[in-house]
C-alpha cells in the first residue's frame, strides 16, 4: 500500500533573513511537522533564534514561509518573557483578551492554564514578584491557555537552576505527550538528547545538519556537529 507523505504544518523554501547587511539565516528549506519536537542547536550567532522566529512568522525574511492547508495555531516563549506588574491572573486574562478570547471565557481559561502549570497557588501574587522558574512556567500556562498547535520556545531553561529546569522540561514533555509540535532553541545538549525527536543544528546561519535526536547523538551526524558535540568548535 502506498503511503502518502505527510504535509507539514509549516515548511520554508529558500527562506532567508538579513539585519542590514548581516545576513543572519542564510537559504533555508525545511518543513515542520505535526508531532515534531525539533531542538534547534548551535553555537551562538549561528541562527537559531533568527530560525525560531522566521517560522512564528515575526521577521521580514526572503524567499517562503508556508503554512499548511489550515494554518496552525501557534504561541511562542521567550527566553525572557515580559509580565505587567499585575497579579499572575489578571497577566493571563489579559493575554486570552488581546488573542480575542471572548470575555465569559477568560477567566476559566485562565485558571486551567494555571492548574495546568503548578500556579493555582500564586494567581494572586504580583508576576513580577515570582521567581525565574515560575515566571517561565507562567509563560507556559500564557501560551497553553491560547491552545496552540505550535509552540515556539527560545532556549526556555536558560539561568533556571537545576530544579527549576526539571519543572520545566516536564512541563515541555507532557505537552509534546498531549500532541502539541514544539520548536525550541537550546545550549543544552542534555536537553535535546532528552526531550527532542529532532535536532537542527546551525552553523553561521546554515542549517548544516537536520536528523532525527537517535542519529544525531548517536552517529555523530557530520565533523561540524560533532566537534560542537565535543565543545571543540573555534571561533570563525
Amino acid at each position: 500500500m502506498k503511503v502518502e507523505p505527510r504535509a507539514p504544518l509549516l515548511r520554508l523554501v529558500d527562506a532567508e533573513v538579513c539585519f542590514g547587511a548581516v545576513q543572519a539565516l542564510k537559504p533555508t528549506n525545511l518543513s515542520v511537522f505535526e508531532g515534531d519536537f525539533i531542538a534547534l542547536i548551535g553555537a551562538n550567532g549561528s541562527g537559531k533564534t533568527s530560525l525560531l522566529r522566521l517560522l512564528h512568522g515575526l521577521l521580514a525574511h526572503a524567499g517562503q514561509r508556508e503554512v499548511g492547508t489550515v494554518a496552525a495555531p501557534q504561541a511562542m516563549v521567550f527566553q525572557k518573557p515580559f509580565f505587567l506588574n499585575v497579579s499572575v491572573l489578571n497577566n493571563l486574562r489579559i493575554a486570552l483578551w488581546l488573542a480575542k478570547v471572548p470575555h465569559a471565557r477568560r477567566t476559566e481559561l485562565a485558571l486551567q492554564a494555571l492548574e495546568r502549570v503548578g500556579l493555582m497557588a500564586l494567581r494572586q501574587r504580583s508576576a513580577r514578584a515570582l521567581s525565574g522558574g515560575q515566571q517561565q512556567r507562567l509563560a507556559l500556562a500564557r501560551a497553553w491557555a491560547l491552545k496552540p498547535q505550535i509552540l515556539f520556545l527560545d532556549e526556555p531553561t536558560a539561568s533556571l537552576d537545576p530544579y527549576a529546569k526539571n519543572e520545566i522540561e516536564t512541563l515541555l514533555q507532557s505537552f509534546a505527550n498531549e500532541g502539541m509540535t514544539l520548536v525550541m532553541s537550546t545550549h543544552n545538549l542534555g536537553q535535546a538528547k532528552r526531550l527532542a525527536s529532532r535536532v537542527i543544528y546551525l552553523e553561521a546561519g546554515v542549517v548544516k545538519v537536520d536528523l532525527p535526536v537517535s542519529k544525531f547523538f548517536d552517529a555523530k551526524a557530520s565533523t561540524a556537529a560533532e566537534l560542537f558535540l565535543n565543545a571543540e568548535l573555534t571561533w570563525s
